[in-house]
């Protein structure tokens, strides 16, 4: 089985920068995609961000396009999300999750039981 662990997340003031790092253990797959996710209260889980194994294919949900950089260490087994000038909307509670496929990701398809997330609270 698959472990993720997000951290990163805290108290960030509405323009400032804030980066998430989540970590991916266990029986991880030899090549996989991975992506940031994101739950509001009283909303579905929704996709912020993917990229591929390589890299060379990245998702941004038009949310938060120019402003969030995903990227990702292989060598770590790690994705981060870079989030600059976020804002109060981009409060919730964010997971990542992966998929041996990219498209998987994109469609909401994803391998891993989901992890405890953290938590992001933007300050207006």
């Amino acid at each position: 089985q698959v472990q993720l662990v997000e951290s990163g997340g805290g108290l960030v003031q509405a323009g400032g920068s804030l980066r998430l790092s989540c970590a991916a253990s266990g029986r991880t797959p030899s090549r996989y995609a991975m992506g940031w996710f994101r739950e509001a209260p009283g909303k579905d889980r929704e996709l912020v961000a993917a990229i591929s194994w390589s890299g060379g294919r990245i998702y941004y949900a038009d949310s938060v396009e120019g402003r969030f950089t995903i990227s990702r260490d292989n060598a770590k087994n790690t994705v981060y999300l870079q989030m600059n000038s976020p804002m109060p909307e981009d409060t919730p509670v964010y997971y990542c999750n992966l998929d041996r496929e990219y498209y998987n990701i994109q469609r909401m398809r994803v391998l891993s039981p989901w992890g405890r997330g953290t938590q992001l609270t933007v300050s207006s």
